[in-house]
């Protein structure tokens, strides 16, 4: 393994931990909930406990895993990795069978004390694997045939069982965060034009499927394509969503309407106001400056998540920092694009800003790997 490769001496122990924790990545993250609860509270007209609390609550309880999760020796991540992802796809595997079913999709599983969506999980535990299995492999041997079936066989297996939830979102970023971290660990560029031709060949069959008995995908997922390439054609149906979002971004101006004077969320015209459209409210409050602000926090994440890979000497440390990075990025990417009629919606919440339980826990433990790996790099 690479952490056996330098000297365990150059490696942070006890109180001087803190010293390496990376703070400014920590406070970017605060900063980006501090949005969201400010949006929350006001989606929710001024209620404070509707929302916002809650997400108060699990964002005490999330930083403080992160800081947990980041004094944790790399070491210990690595050799749980495997473990960590035969657990998930096993809750993955429990879903169709003991999930709970919230608005036509099954994807929770109830422990007691929390719901969990397993997929949220997968993302991360995903990408852990992936960098453990790099990490592993020499080499000489990263482009050969049967050591990228591999990889591809772990990616595919929680894909196909996040598609039949149906959660065409979470697979898509379960598909691109695997795709980035073997690219990133040198795999061939000749497998991945290979896979941009695969689904190329498969976007054209989901295409020609439609309304045969072999149907590709459920009929709400077309109603969303089409409602992408075309929002007039249904704007009191399928096109509803995506209508309003549009008015909200548009009237949000330059410096928006100001904080809680959104008339789409306010008069109740955008749906999912507090989950996956969050960012139009913040578009039509604080306008483009709001918005580009919230751009900006998130880049700057990307970039302390970079600059902290790129010197890391430690591969798995450096892999599963990437990975991580790549995976918030696509996150956000298309829950942007989604909003902004860009492309179709999916379903993918706002990172660290909509509400939700598992997606803020499981974010701020993937930054706490990231906060594991930038602590215990060789020095």
């Amino acid at each position: 393994m690479s952490y056996l490769n330098y000297n365990l001496k150059t490696v942070p122990t006890g109180l001087s931990k803190a010293l390496y924790f990376n703070w400014p990545l920590a406070l970017l993250l605060a900063a980006v909930c501090s949005v969201g609860f400010l949006m929350l509270y006001s989606v929710a007209g001024g209620d404070l406990g509707r929302w916002a609390q809650p997400q108060i609550n699990r964002f005490g309880v999330g930083m403080a895993v992160m800081v947990f999760m980041g004094f944790v020796p790399l070491h210990f991540w690595r050799e749980v990795s495997v473990i960590g992802y035969i657990m998930t796809l096993m809750l993955l595997i429990a879903v169709p069978l003991v999930g709970e079913t919230h608005m036509g999709a099954q994807r929770w599983v109830n422990l007691g004390f929390m719901r969990l969506q397993p997929s949220e999980l997968m993302k991360v535990v995903l990408v852990m694997v992936l960098a453990f299995y790099y990490d592993w492999l020499d080499e000489t041997r990263i482009s050969r045939p049967i050591w990228v079936a591999l990889p591809l066989v772990l990616i595919m297996l929680p894909t196909y069982l996040v598609l039949t939830q149906p959660d065409l979102g979470t697979a898509l970023l379960l598909l691109a965060g695997g795709a980035v971290v073997m690219f990133i660990a040198g795999v061939s560029w000749v497998y991945f034009v290979g896979a941009a031709s695969a689904v190329a060949i498969l976007v054209t069959a989901v295409f020609w499927s439609k309304d045969t008995d072999y149907q590709l995908l459920k009929d709400y997922q077309y109603r969303r394509i089409e409602t992408f390439m075309d929002p007039s054609s249904d704007p009191l149906g399928s096109g509803y969503h995506i209508t309003q979002s549009k008015i909200a971004l548009g009237s949000g101006g330059i410096t928006g309407r100001g904080y809680m004077q959104g008339t789409q969320s306010r008069l109740n015209f955008l749906p999912e106001k507090h989950t996956d459209f969050i960012f139009t409210t913040l578009a039509e409050e604080f306008g483009f400056v709001g918005g580009m602000v919230l751009l900006l926090l998130y880049g700057l994440i990307l970039i302390f998540c970079i600059a902290s890979a790129l010197t890391n000497r430690d591969r798995f440390g450096a892999l599963l920092t990437m990975g991580i990075a790549a995976t918030f990025f696509f996150y956000f990417a298309v829950n942007m694009s989604m909003v902004m009629g860009l492309a179709p919606v999916v379903g993918v919440p706002l990172p660290l800003v909509s509400y939700g339980g598992s997606a803020m826990l499981v974010l701020l433990a993937a930054f706490g790997l990231v906060q594991s790996a930038h602590i215990h790099r060789p020095r």
